[in-house]
């Protein structure tokens, strides 16, 4: 049966989605999409109706027509299906769930349906109802994908018991396809296993999940809104030339307690990675060279995988970079949790949303008028910028006091207690955030 709205509205008519559809009449897709991940439920046609809108403004034809299918044909599974779909496929997999979720009700549990959704789920962090989910229609499910993601989405969702359980029971894949897969999953359960040993691992331990989840050395925990939301990573971050010391400082202490005994640094192409290595060659009392794929015994810095990714000499050195050679390490000082690189790295000073480091030229107080302007960047040569940074004061920023006490101690403790987990396998770049949640500002 079609709805009266599917045959006669052409505007939606809940209150938070006249206001997205507002926000498309001035232009500003974002904004409605944002919108819409705030609004209250609302029914899926008027939704598919702004959603459609959306797409159409964008050039994703894919998910205008099904959305525009959607609107017309709500209680359709094939419509709710391609819908979700799409959503997933453009990156708006939150606006996904809905749809498949009664997809899934309607087709009384269908894999396919089932596995578009527990994929929407992991794509909004929400492991913990991929794993309901999973379970809801565990008579139905394959080894291969089926329950090798009920144990993934056990494991990042922090339920550590349920997924070693799960893993014992699953059978090794027959197919080339899933053993990489296989073969990761294995080793997240192997550092799961050594972080314990020196961590609760549970919902606050980000230090520990990260290991967990990419084999990264998380260096610093921000001193800011741990207990307000943000559980040791940065919001915003104007980086400083003493923070980027103390985080080479930490990295010297990370190589030390690891038993890595590297010969060289080795210099990514990107500017700020450049300054960024020159110095922690001096920290580190190393030589630095150019980066040249396979040499082995070497730290290889970026400043952020993520703008090294950007210039068109690094994308092609992260390709490089993704399977390890002997004793290669690589560093990352500002790692983007909501965007993550493409390579995970082996170690990383702190975890930001958006950071502008100390030589960039970032937004100041203007003094005329006491407003932000934009800076200019330093346009010194990388050799005296990265001098400063060894010149500078590595004192930690006191924050806010509600941070639990970090010392690099600690953070030598903790490489002590997983050395013989870290640096193996490849750099898988992480996607989730893990059972550490932290607060999102878009």
């Amino acid at each position: 049966m079609v709805s009266r709205f599917s045959r006669a509205a052409r505007r939606p008519t809940s209150p938070e989605l006249i206001t997205a559809w507002e926000r498309l009449d001035a232009g500003d897709v974002p904004g409605a999409l944002r919108l819409l991940r705030q609004a209250d439920p609302a029914p899926l046609a008027e939704v598919a109706l702004v959603v459609g809108r959306a797409a159409g403004t964008a050039g994703f034809d894919d998910l205008r027509t099904a959305a525009a299918t959607l609107a017309a044909h709500p209680d359709r599974p094939q419509a709710l299906y391609d819908y979700g779909y799409a959503c997933v496929e453009r990156g708006v997999s939150h606006l996904a769930i809905p749809a498949l979720r009664e997809a899934l009700r309607l087709t009384g549990g269908a894999v396919a349906v089932l596995r578009e959704l527990v994929s929407a789920y992991e794509d909004e962090g929400r492991h913990r109802d991929a794993v309901d989910a999973l379970l809801a229609h565990e008579a139905d499910l394959t080894d291969w994908p089926d329950h090798y993601l009920l144990v993934c989405n056990a494991l990042l969702s922090g339920d550590l018991e349920q997924a070693r359980r799960r893993y014992a029971l699953l059978r090794p894949p027959d197919e080339d396809l899933w053993r990489g897969a296989h073969d990761r999953l294995d080793r997240m359960l192997r550092r799961a296993a050594c972080a314990r040993e020196v961590g609760p691992l549970d919902g606050a331990d980000l230090r520990g999940w990260q290991f967990v989840m990419g084999g990264t050395v998380l260096g610093t925990l921000s001193p800011y809104g741990f207990d307000a939301g943000m559980t040791g990573r940065f919001a915003w971050l104007h980086d400083t030339h003493g923070q980027c010391l103390a985080g080479l400082v930490r990295l010297r202490a990370v190589l030390d307690a690891a038993g890595v005994r590297a010969r060289s640094v080795s210099l990514l192409p990107d500017r700020d990675s450049r300054i960024l290595g020159l110095a922690a060659a001096e920290v580190l009392g190393l030589p630095a060279e150019p980066f040249e794929a396979g040499r082995q015994d070497t730290v290889v810095v970026a400043y952020d995988l993520g703008a090294t990714a950007g210039d068109p000499q690094g994308a092609a050195v992260l390709e490089q970079l993704r399977e390890r050679v002997p004793g290669q390490v690589l560093h990352e000082h500002a790692g983007c949790w909501t965007d993550p690189p493409p390579v995970a790295a082996d170690s990383v000073t702190l975890l930001h949303q958006s950071a502008v480091a100390p030589w960039a030229g970032g937004l100041r107080q203007g003094a005329d008028d006491g407003g932000l302007e934009q800076g200019d960047p330093d346009p010194r040569p990388e050799e005296e910028i990265a001098a400063s940074v060894v010149a500078a004061d590595p004192e930690p920023d006191e924050g806010d006091g509600r941070t639990p006490a970090d010392p690099v101690e600690g953070v030598a403790a903790f490489v002590t207690a997983v050395r013989d987990t870290w640096l193996r396998g490849d750099r898988d770049a992480v996607r989730s955030t893990g059972p550490v949640g932290s607060s999102r500002f878009l």
